[in-house]
């Protein structure tokens, strides 16, 4: 996982924040692996009636094949069948191809955090999705 977080960000967890993360019993990842090679994946932290999605991570050679797609839509699911009533997550602002994957699976845009990312000054958006009638991203 944090060679994949390596791979994706400018700012990646390190082997130790990966590690520290599953000691925690509201954190859930789900990956996609090709062979025994992970290619990407999903986490998010559950609270009583809402998931945080932390990261999305997709290596470079696996994007633009639906993955994040299909890992969004599997966290929709299981916020479903758990009864969460919404999602939150943020994304940086100049990754338009996260923000467009959010807003077509029904993420609505409700903020901003000026100049969160430290490595770039931008801005984090910020994103929910309320849970309702689920539709399929």
């Amino acid at each position: 996982m944090a060679a994949l977080e390596q791979a994706c960000f400018t700012l990646p967890w390190s082997a130790a924040q990966c590690k520290a993360a599953f000691d925690q019993p509201a954190f859930m990842a789900f990956g996609c692996f090709r062979a025994h090679d992970l290619v990407a994946y999903i986490s998010v932290y559950h609270t009583s009636d809402e998931l945080e999605i932390l990261n999305v991570a997709v290596t470079p050679r696996e994007r633009r094949k639906r993955i994040g797609r299909r890992l969004l839509t599997l966290v929709l699911q299981i916020a479903h069948e758990l009864g969460i009533s919404k999602l939150l997550l943020e994304v940086q602002e100049r990754n338009y191809a996260a923000r467009n994957l959010y807003e077509k699976c029904g993420f609505m845009r409700v903020g901003a955090r000026p100049r969160y990312y430290q490595d770039s000054g931008e801005d984090a958006l910020l994103y929910m999705y309320e849970l309702r009638d689920m539709s399929e991203c």
